[in-house]
């Protein structure tokens, strides 16, 4: 597209000039490119560079206006469909910049950046593993090569034992090949080896301080791990290089909720959504920080937005359902059940759907109906998720065998002797957050979350033995000396430290599952209080039976797993009232309603605590619940939790089969 009088070989030459001008001084490069277009007006590719340098100087909108004719005009040019992404992106477009950039690769599957700025935009809607492979194919294109591209081919088609022995093979020969090691580390997240990715990408980033992709990874890996704070100051990192990266921002905002942070979470998912704003994933993460605040009118319609941008998105209708006071209507149950019809609707929807189906028709007391859908999504879940009951009572069995009398008495005066921690423990659904909500109204103790620190220890302790059995750690803990289960103890609370966010001298960990742990807690921290929440065996096992959770507990997904789990459960706590009589103090949910006072003093004497009147009145309290609770214990305590499972007592044959003599002698334990 030249004039008469316009030499192609000038005009070529100031394209190029202006090409170069755009990676270094891109207000130059304008410049340029509209002395081009004075010449040559509706000049393609200088239209087209226009619009970047606009994108470059800061007014993304005028980037948009130029490059979009472009697209319409050549719907085959690579380049400007690139950069209409880009474009996208920058004016805060983000589903369309998705759109734009996928039609970028279709067009050129070998397009670099594109595949990267891909994955990045994937990952900040939630979509992990579209992005993991989004940027498997931007290491794939970018690499030169040979033996790194025939790796990354490998990692593209998910022949990871292949790449493995490629990259190590490679790292032999050249040890300090960044790329390479970087992706070494992704073969080993791969293959659940996180410790080894951890160390590689501390290596890759000792080596390279300025690659942001192997920081990202790290602060990815980090979280994952539960390590909140280092992930943090990672991402402040990557934030401070490019603040307006989606994927950063995605996982801040994550971090942000993970430790507490709760209103500077949710202001940046609603910053992104701004970007995002039909994303059905990022409406869901918004509104699960807007439940945990307590803005619940404003969760409702996050939920309900995410259920407008995907109207088969059944964790949205499940979410709705989990916030336990939400009622659904005649409209919503036929969409549900509208989405259950249609065969193209994934199982992990249908098994929300199921679960959310379940507890709208409990609302309506249609519980035969109600318990058809909890058992149907029970088994459809059951079937992608391997739970051993065996195994799980051979694990408390050797606990218990490890921490005997004798072995406590020899370890008497070990462990860190701060009293900060109050254990809450026992089983999920028990009362437990009743009982967070109740004690963190005192003065003296402030309430945290379920907080993964005990639980991350004892995996730790596991991997020094090399083996995966919950109960190795012990035999591990066996062989530490007094200063080092001292070191373990302090460890534990620098951990916590982060989820506190005052000055108080107590705060709670509720992580019911640290009952597998009061050896370690024994061991490590002596002083803390442990109190174990405990809840009629039928009422506990069928709350857990009818509720879905996000990760774990995949003992509660059947009946007779379940019975089985709170039997090994009752049997372990026997032990250890045995071996260390009067250490755990036992809260009995009934009793909690029934006389909620008597109860609450007890407690609070067990913690030396004084009485305070404010810990009767804990629904009136404003601080962020993250549990599936957490608008029920925001009302006065109500009778109908001990109740419920009454109306399902036809179904529960099997359940009352396996609890035996634990639901029998409830609240008292059968003899050991």
């Amino acid at each position: 597209m030249t004039t008469a009088t316009e030499p192609t070989g000038t005009l070529d030459a100031a394209l190029a000039r202006a090409a170069q001008l755009l990676k270094v001084e891109p207000g130059l490069a304008a410049e340029q490119a509209r002395e081009i277009l004075r010449v040559v007006p509706q000049h393609p590719p200088a239209r087209l560079l226009l619009g970047a340098a606009r994108r470059l100087t800061g007014d993304p909108q005028a980037a948009l206006e130029l490059v979009e004719p472009l697209v319409a005009e050549q719907p085959g040019w690579i380049a400007a469909h690139f950069e209409y992404g880009l474009a996208l992106a920058a004016v805060g477009r983000g589903d369309d910049a998705i759109r734009a950039l996928r039609r970028t690769v279709e067009l050129k599957p070998d397009h670099t950046e594109a595949w990267r700025v891909l994955g990045d935009h994937l990952m900040a809607t939630g979509d992990g593993d579209a992005a993991d492979a989004a940027y498997s194919r931007h290491v794939r294109c970018s690499t030169k090569d040979p033996v790194l591209l025939q790796a990354a081919g490998a990692m593209v088609s998910n022949n990871v034992s292949l790449a493995e022995r490629i990259l190590k093979k490679h790292l032999a020969q050249k040890p300090t090949d960044v790329p390479a090691i970087r992706m070494l580390a992704e073969v080993a997240v791969r293959c659940d080896r996180d410790e080894d990715a951890i160390n590689l990408l501390r290596r890759c980033l000792e080596l390279a301080p300025s690659f942001s992709a192997a920081r990202y990874n790290y602060a990815l890996l980090l979280h994952r791990r539960n390590d909140s704070l280092a992930a943090k100051t990672e991402l402040e990192r990557l934030l401070g290089e490019e603040p307006r990266n989606p994927g950063y921002r995605n996982l801040y905002a994550v971090t942000l909720s993970r430790i507490g942070e709760y209103e500077r979470s949710s202001q940046t998912y609603a910053d992104l959504l701004r970007e995002y704003a039909g994303n059905a994933k990022i409406w869901l993460s918004y509104g699960h920080v807007l439940k945990t605040e307590g803005r619940q009118a404003e969760c409702v319609d996050a939920y309900r937005k995410s259920i407008e941008c995907n109207p088969a998105f059944g964790e949205a209708y499940w979410s709705l359902a989990n916030l336990k006071t939400f009622r659904f209507s005649e409209s919503d149950l036929s969409a549900m059940h509208g989405q259950l019809a249609d065969p193209g609707v994934g199982d992990e929807d249908r098994v929300h759907l199921h679960f959310a189906l379940g507890k709208a028709y409990e609302d309506a007391g249609d519980y035969a109906k109600s318990f058809e859908h909890y058992d149907r999504g029970n088994a459809l879940h059951r079937k992608g998720h391997h739970y051993d009951a065996d195994l799980n009572t051979e694990r408390s069995r050797r606990l218990q065998k490890k921490f005997s009398r004798e072995f406590f008495e020899k370890h008497a005066r070990s462990g860190c002797e701060a009293p900060d921690p109050i254990f809450i423990v026992g089983m999920p659904r028990s009362g437990s957050t009743l009982l967070e909500q109740i004690l963190s109204c005192h003065s003296q103790v402030e309430g945290t979350a379920e907080l993964p620190a005990m639980i991350t220890l004892a995996k730790e302790l596991r991997d020094e033995a090399d083996a995966e059995d919950i109960a190795v750690y012990a035999d591990v803990l066996a062989s530490k000396s007094a200063d080092e289960l001292r070191a373990i103890g302090q460890q534990y609370l620098d951990r916590t430290r982060v989820f506190r966010k005052t000055d108080k001298p107590f705060f709670i960990d509720k992580m019911p599952n640290n009952f597998l742990h009061v050896g370690m807690i024994q061991l490590i921290l002596p002083n803390a209080r442990i109190i174990d929440a405990r809840r009629h065996p039928l009422a506990c096992c069928f709350s857990n039976f009818k509720q879905y959770y996000a990760r774990g507990q995949n003992f509660s997904y059947g009946l007779e797993d379940m019975g089985r789990f709170y039997r090994d459960y009752v049997e372990l706590m026997a032990h250890f009232d045995e071996v260390l009589p009067g250490r755990v103090h036992r809260v009995i949910y009934e009793r909690t309603v029934a006389d909620t006072e008597a109860v609450v003093r007890e407690m609070l004497a067990y913690c030396g605590l004084e009485f305070e009147p404010e810990c009767l009145r804990f629904y009136e309290s404003q601080r962020p619940v993250r549990t599936a609770s957490s608008e029920q214990v925001r009302q006065p305590i109500y009778t109908q939790g001990t109740e419920q499972w009454q109306h399902y007592e036809t179904w529960l044959g099997p359940l009352r089969q396996v609890l035996g003599e634990v639901l029998e002698r409830y609240p008292e334990v059968p003899r050991r």
